[in-house]
């Protein structure tokens, strides 16, 4: 049962939000327009194209007509199990993987088929916004009111967007103002005490322009230890987002938009019995991050003679943090510009650009210090161009042809080609293959959070060398016609090949985390199966399953990537009742992985067969309204022993041979799944349009 008090919250959230916009939203609306539910079916008769956006009705999903494999997952397909942040709702896609990093602190990235969250690219309106120091918190503070669609790409992508997307790119679209309901809001609230709010509102909107403001407010504050090691299991947090993004109208339906964000939050995890006077100190061990992120981007179409488009983002991102007495201060600045060039000539469509990317980067680490110890921030420009080449050869096959120049100002000359192929026989089969490169400067301090928690020391052997990749992946995409309706069949595989990869050894010494250029290879490779419904029963399945193997070879020794599984899994299960009654079974299913343990562990040193399933009822009302309640991780699945020693934080009593024996210290890095157990939600939805 939901907690009384909570749900007091909950309603005052709710009176408040509509007793101060409650004048302005009915002052402009003469009646509420009701937002039904559409059913849309794809036609086995109608052109290949159409068929192949396979469009899967109640998962709101389809796969771009181009000849890089690129699915779009709408607003609608998260719904299914809502969460406060895109970090937490990505699971929902297959091969697609939100890592926890952090058993005290809850810190995640994002994994593609296996690669970590470095190799990610995540993109917002198409624009490189999130920067490597976000990567460590600033995802959770990405909430899903923001979200239009999201566009995956997994393997290499088109030239436009850089070498650095080594594993794959998430775009995020955010709403189009002009598009967007006149009013939203949604409220949820779950009994361990967490409480989300979004709410949306068209501030402006006539004939030359539209203005949404949207705020996103969500607060967990209790401290739960459920397994009774002393510390909390779920971090502590307390954050606020304001968004406001503006659309024009313009003549012959020219782009312009221009969007500002700002993100503020308090986190906390670690011992129970911490209090604010502890941060920074030895007494009582505390990871604290206090993280504020100003955002701005926007797009605006020039009135030239074709079709220029003008890119630009700017964000500012600062963290104060503490783990235990470690202290991490750090800052970055990211400045993106980019001018694109599209024209269609004959079946060929032609794209270029030039881009520019200034990073400036600054903490407290000897990452941003020189020879002489002193402060030195890491200021890289890079400027760019690419050319790309979309060629319809025929009604059957696609060739397209991409190369992209960068610059850099410690790499220098940075060659990125691009080349993809697609065959489509039929309107039923697709096929699809792309090659690729990839290049990365690695930055550890904000790409691997156990570099920074303090429990382990951080050893950089040499200078470390940028990180090379080749790769490629080939898609199958199948229609099966069952009645005039399909079961699609979507089958991805998957090759890489690093050279210079940068791993951190765990395993060498337990006190210590080694970090060097790899003098061999590594190889992440695999296969995955995505199958759907696309009919109008009322049941709806979508199962997506992927093995993959992602290993390292260094002096003819093969080691297993940490937090890899080489089996994982998704399902997706919808029943539609009457009177807009709705169950949703949603789940990932995962494989054993390798976990970073230490010499003598008594933890397994893989993790066993797990799934975390959520089941959610929901009902719509034709008055704009939508209550939704439902139980996440109803197998009530928590790993065992998350924390090595967490009785003594700062190793203070390490050397105790007696009831030490093997030495261990403590170590937070063994997580590998959210520690919070079986637990119920309920929310609410209104929406004007």
């Amino acid at each position: 049962m939901l907690a009384l008090s909570n749900i007091f919250v909950l309603m005052r959230l709710i009176l408040f939000s509509f007793v101060v916009l409650s004048n302005f939203i009915f002052a402009q609306t003469d009646s509420i327009k009701i937002d039904s539910v559409k059913v849309n079916v794809v036609d086995s008769i109608k052109r290949s194209n159409e068929i192949d956006e396979v469009t899967i009705t109640q998962f709101s999903v389809k796969k771009l007509n181009s000849p890089i494999s690129t699915d779009v997952y709408s607003q609608q397909f998260f719904r299914k199990n809502p969460t406060p942040s895109i970090f937490e709702s990505i699971a929902m896609v297959n091969g697609v993987k939100p890592q926890l990093n952090c058993s005290v602190c809850n810190t995640g990235d994002i994994h593609i088929n296996g690669l970590e969250g470095a190799y990610t690219m995540i993109l917002i309106d198409g624009m490189p916004i999130v920067s490597s120091l976000s990567t460590v918190y600033g995802l959770s503070g990405i909430p899903n009111s923001l979200i239009d669609r999201i566009e995956i790409t997994k393997g290499p992508a088109s030239s436009i967007y850089g070498s650095e997307a080594m594993g794959g790119i998430i775009n995020i679209i955010t709403k189009n103002a002009l598009q967007a309901p006149n009013f939203s809001a949604d409220m949820m609230t779950g009994n361990q005490g967490e409480i989300n709010l979004d709410i949306a509102k068209k501030v402006i909107d006539n004939k030359n322009f539209s203005s949404l403001l949207s705020l996103n407010y969500f607060y967990f504050g209790n401290r739960i230890d459920q397994n009774k090691d002393n510390f909390t299991d779920t971090a502590l947090q307390h954050r606020i987002s304001f968004f406001n993004k503006w659309n024009f109208k313009r003549k012959e339906s020219r782009l312009a938009s221009f969007a500002l964000r700002y993100f503020y939050e308090d986190r906390f995890g670690g011992e129970m019995q911490w209090k604010k006077k502890n941060r920074g100190t030895d007494n009582v061990y505390g990871e604290s991050i206090y993280t504020n992120r100003f955002e701005m981007f926007g797009i605006y179409q020039l009135p030239m003679k074709g079709k220029f488009l003008l890119q630009y983002s700017y964000n500012y991102h600062d963290q104060n943090s503490f783990y235990g007495n470690t202290p991490y201060m750090a800052t970055q600045k990211v400045l993106f510009l980019q001018l694109n060039w599209e024209k269609q000539l004959g079946k060929h469509n032609l794209k270029s650009g030039i881009s520019y990317k200034s990073n400036f980067y600054d903490d407290n680490t000897p990452g941003t210090a020189n020879l002489l110890g002193e402060n030195q921030p890491m200021k890289s420009p890079i400027a760019g161009i690419y050319v790309e080449d979309e060629w319809e050869i025929n009604d059957k096959n696609t060739l397209l042809i991409g190369y992209r120049y960068d610059y850099h100002k410690i790499h220098k000359s940075v060659h990125s080609p691009r080349l993809a192929w697609k065959f489509e026989p039929n309107p039923y089969n697709t096929l699809r293959l792309s090659f690729g490169t990839g290049f990365r400067v690695v930055n550890l301090f904000t790409e691997d959070h156990a570099a920074l928690t303090g429990s382990r020391e951080v050893v950089i052997k040499e200078d470390l060398k940028p990180e090379k990749s080749l790769n490629t992946n080939l898609s199958y995409l199948m229609k099966i016609p069952v009645n005039n309706y399909f079961i699609n069949v979507d089958l991805n595989g998957f090759y890489s090949y690093f050279n210079n990869k940068i791993i951190g050894d765990f395993d060498s010494e337990p006190d210590k985390i080694i970090y060097n250029n790899l003098s061999g290879h590594a190889i992440s490779r695999g296969i995955s199966a995505d199958v759907s419904t696309n009919w109008t029963l009322p049941f709806q399945v979508m199962l997506g399953v992927t093995y993959m193997d992602v290993y390292s070879v260094n002096d003819k020794e093969k080691t297993q990537q940490l937090h890899a599984p080489k089996w994982s899994g998704t399902y997706n299960l919808t029943y539609q009742f009457e009177n807009q009654f709705s169950l949703d079974l949603t789940g990932q299913l995962y494989g054993p992985m390798r976990l970073p343990t230490v010499p003598n562990d008594f933890r397994p040193e893989y993790s066993p067969w797990f799934t975390l399933m959520n089941i959610q009822l929901s009902k719509k009302f034709e008055n704009g309204f939508e209550i939704y309640g439902g139980i996440r991780n109803l197998l009530n699945f928590v790993p065992k022993n998350p924390i090595l020693r967490p009785f003594d934080p700062f190793d203070k009593n390490v050397d105790d041979v007696i009831n030490n024996p093997y030495g261990y210290t403590f170590d937070t890095t063994y997580g590998y799944s959210p520690m919070q157990g079986i637990r119920s939600f309920i929310g609410i939805r209104y929406q004007i349009r």
